[in-house]
């Protein structure tokens, strides 16, 4: 996991010098379906981050996972992160992906089969949880930059 780790980093060093420089009002205006604007993902990564590091932390210290589901719309609307601070939004996003790396480096090998139950999904492992995470973060940064 630390492989993971290491390019989970390298992938936000590499993106946050890109998002910095979008403007604050170039992030306000619509990028995805829907009509989510760069802002909106962002916060949306922010979430997805802090849901994760939860995930990750109680699978390594229980024996299974069992975890509500994700209303992502929900959580951007109540969040509001459309009137939050862009470059704030960059900051915390980044500074939390670098600490999460660090966290995935940490999950020792006898945890990667934990299983984990995320809302009415199939349940699936703690290493696949931490790898889609990575798919999942890229996804979206290629629809923002």
């Amino acid at each position: 996991m630390k492989e993971l780790g290491e390019q989970l980093v390298e992938t936000v060093r590499k993106a946050e010098k890109k998002l910095r420089q979008i403007t604050a009002i170039e992030s306000e205006k619509p990028v995805l379906r829907g009509g989510w604007s760069t802002k909106q993902v962002m916060g949306h990564l922010i979430d997805s981050a802090s849901n994760n590091h939860q995930r990750f932390v109680r699978a390594m210290v229980q024996p299974s996972l069992d975890f509500p589901g994700y209303d992502q719309v929900g959580c951007v609307r109540v969040e509001a992160s459309q009137q939050a601070d862009w470059e704030m939004l960059v900051s915390l996003w980044a500074t939390y992906n670098i600490y999460l790396a660090h966290v995935i480096a940490q999950i020792p090998e006898s945890k990667l089969a934990t299983p984990c139950k995320i809302g009415d999904d199939r349940p699936v492992t703690l290493e696949f949880l931490a790898r889609d995470y990575w798919v999942h973060l890229v996804h979206h940064l290629d629809q923002i930059i």
